[in-house]
């Protein structure tokens, strides 16, 4: 089912089964993942909204998060990435720092595993059913530890949904596009429609172009100015969201336009070689699974990588080649060494990469590894978390930001008394 997003849409829902989703929202009992376990991903709570603050060396941030009331009154409401929580940006692998302030993104998250560890505020596990004034219900769920977090396109691209460009009405190369979300199985049902604003710095990608909306309207593609039908052309949207005029309380803006499947691709390729280039230089993370201790420190550590990577990441383990392996804590930040993740790390020779077969829960990659060490560091324990990476990947040595230097849970950039409290 796909969510109504337009003001009308909410409107309606409200009135016609407030009652009932009240009831219901009461009834549902929040899901707290446990250690060592990926949680179900039909357990998770979602929601939407803008992302407005990023700390990406703490994997954390704020969204301004949808509701039902009017949008520019919610207060950003902070998150946490879980550590094998995946973010997808233009339909590939993606970090923090990737994504750029004001973009909506959908979210999958649930309450924190352990509170007493968390690096955002703990809120009452019925939060999300909390009414904040104007705002509404909703605008800042409990469950603020994160899954999945993508953007639209992405989105889309996952659930195998698409926009349908319906009309546009353009003044000076700014105005309204009213469009509607459907389904590409042609499944039955109504689409949702949604009026959006775009304006001149809307990015339009056809096959290799980047465009603007000058050169739509110099090709005569679009009107200068009126009414325009177009055609309900199939396309993948960039969304955000802006100070709207008028009296309007939710309208979101569209910051990019895909014309085919040739430009997304192409974004989505560039995207995949950022977060390439970036994990080759901070390593795959992963939990342990088992260790079997050796004489004299050495140690055999099973591992499951994470998921949501590049598939040749993976590719890249192979057994009977060189490995590194380094403690990490929840926010993926290497507790051992000043001088880059490979300074106090663990090394020796990958024993084995093991695949899971059948179905493989959201957060993992369904790869095992087993590595060999002569001299295990603390860290490495059954359930805690590391990072790993072959032998032959650069060593690199990491901003300040990046590591704990040995001294503990306690040292985060900022502390958690930054967020407001709810």
């Amino acid at each position: 089912m796909i969510q109504t997003r337009s003001v009308h849409g909410i409107v309606a829902l409200c009135v016609s089964v407030g009652l009932l989703a009240s009831h219901a929202a009461a009834e549902e009992v929040p899901f707290r993942p446990e250690a060592g376990k990926f949680p179900p991903v039909d357990k998770a709570h979602s929601y939407r909204g803008e992302l407005v603050f990023v700390d990406h060396a703490n994997r954390r941030g704020s969204l301004r998060v949808q509701g039902a009331g009017k949008y520019f009154r919610n207060a950003p409401n902070p998150f946490a990435m879980l550590p094998y929580g995946i973010i997808r940006y233009h339909g590939a692998p993606a970090d923090l720092r990737d994504i750029p302030l004001g973009t909506v993104l959908h979210v999958r998250a649930f309450l924190p595993p352990d509170p007493k560890l968390s690096t955002v505020p703990v809120l009452p596990v019925n939060n999300r059913n909390k009414t904040s004034g104007y705002s509404g219900q909703g605008i800042a769920p409990a469950e603020n530890h994160v899954l999945l977090l993508e953007d639209e396109p992405s989105y889309c691209q996952r659930v195998g949904l698409f926009w349908k460009l319906h009309e546009l009405e353009i003044k000076d190369h700014q105005g309204m596009i009213t469009a509607g979300l459907e389904s590409k199985s042609g499944s039955e049902g109504e689409s949702q429609e949604e009026a959006m604003t775009f304006d001149a710095a809307t990015r339009i990608w056809r096959g290799r172009e980047r465009l603007g909306v000058e050169d739509l309207v110099e090709e005569g593609i679009w009107p200068d100015t009126g009414k325009h039908a177009l055609d309900d052309q199939p396309v993948l949207l960039g969304i955000t969201w802006k100070p709207t005029p008028s009296g309007v309380f939710t309208r979101f803006h569209i910051s990019d336009i895909w014309l085919d499947d040739t430009a997304m691709q192409r974004a989505a390729g560039n995207q995949t070689e950022t977060h390439r280039a970036f994990i080759r230089s901070r390593w795959l993370p992963a939990w342990v699974d088992d260790v079997k201790y050796g004489k004299f420190g050495s140690a055999t550590v099973t591992a499951t990588l994470f998921g949501g990577m590049d598939p040749a990441l993976y590719a890249e383990f192979r057994k009977g080649s060189s490995g590194l392996m380094n403690a990490v804590e929840s926010t993926l930040k290497h507790g051992h060494g000043a001088y880059g993740p490979a300074h106090m790390a663990c090394k020796g020779p990958i024993l084995d990469v093991i695949k899971t077969s059948g179905e493989v829960p959201l957060g993992s990659s369904g790869i095992q590894i087993r590595f060999q060490t002569d001299l295990i560091i603390e860290g490495i324990r059954p359930g805690r978390i590391v990072r790993v990476c072959p032998g032959h990947w650069p060593q690199v040595n990491l901003p300040r930001e990046e590591y704990l230097n040995g001294v503990g849970l306690d040292e985060r950039f900022p502390s958690p008394a930054i967020f407001p409290k709810y």
